[in-house]
């Protein structure tokens, strides 16, 4: 089937379609949609509602199931600064974004002191997929690992994934291949959680 996902970014939607083959994954822009709203929800689940209603609101329309989802790394030596802020770790209220790799070294540089067991860290993930306005699936997951002491280039991920260590995989997010890197994700986790529900 066809799934809208609930985002602009091409990074996402090359994850997402992996994740979700056969199933074809098309963005607003690819329908002439205009799409955008406030996250403003205080977790991960409430972010992803909010999209996905916004969403499906805009799409109703035309049929398809709106898929979105809500991520962020969560740093608990770091309390309030990352989880659902992640996206706009860094940066002033109301100014610009930092790049990834600005994201990258900040965080770098305020861990740069702390221990080992400081440094704990791990990505979540929440999916919701609104098959119509009465059938809505839901999945939140997570990925364990720690913040690494300098930034890991690799071939696979995006954002935080070049200082991730992943626990279960045993390197940096970012040293690992696309179908790797799906196998351990926070993302890949909770894409696998919502294909099993429908």
């Amino acid at each position: 089937m066809r799934i809208l996902l609930a985002s602009s970014n091409e990074h996402k939607r090359h994850e997402i379609s992996q994740l979700f083959s056969p199933h074809e994954i098309v963005l607003p822009k690819d329908l002439g949609l205009s799409f955008d709203c406030e996250e403003n929800g205080e977790t991960f689940l409430d972010n992803a509602m909010i999209k996905a209603n916004a969403l499906y609101d805009v799409a109703k329309d035309m049929g398809l199931p709106v898929l979105a989802d809500d991520s962020g790394l969560v740093v608990p030596a770091l309390p309030g600064l990352l989880g659902v802020r992640t996206a706009r770790f860094g940066a002033e209220d109301g100014g610009p974004l930092l790049s990834a790799h600005e994201k990258n070294q900040l965080l770098l540089k305020m861990m740069k002191d702390f221990p080992e067991e400081k440094r704990k860290a791990f990505f979540v993930c929440a999916m919701v997929l609104i098959k119509d306005r009465y059938t809505v699936y839901c999945a939140v997951e997570h990925a364990d690992g720690h913040i690494l002491h300098e930034e890991v280039q690799g071939n696979g991920g995006f954002g935080y994934d070049p200082v991730f260590f992943c626990n279960a995989a045993g390197c940096s997010m970012a040293t690992l291949p696309d179908g790797g890197k799906n196998l351990y994700s926070h993302r890949g986790r909770a894409a696998r959680s919502i294909l099993k529900m429908i």
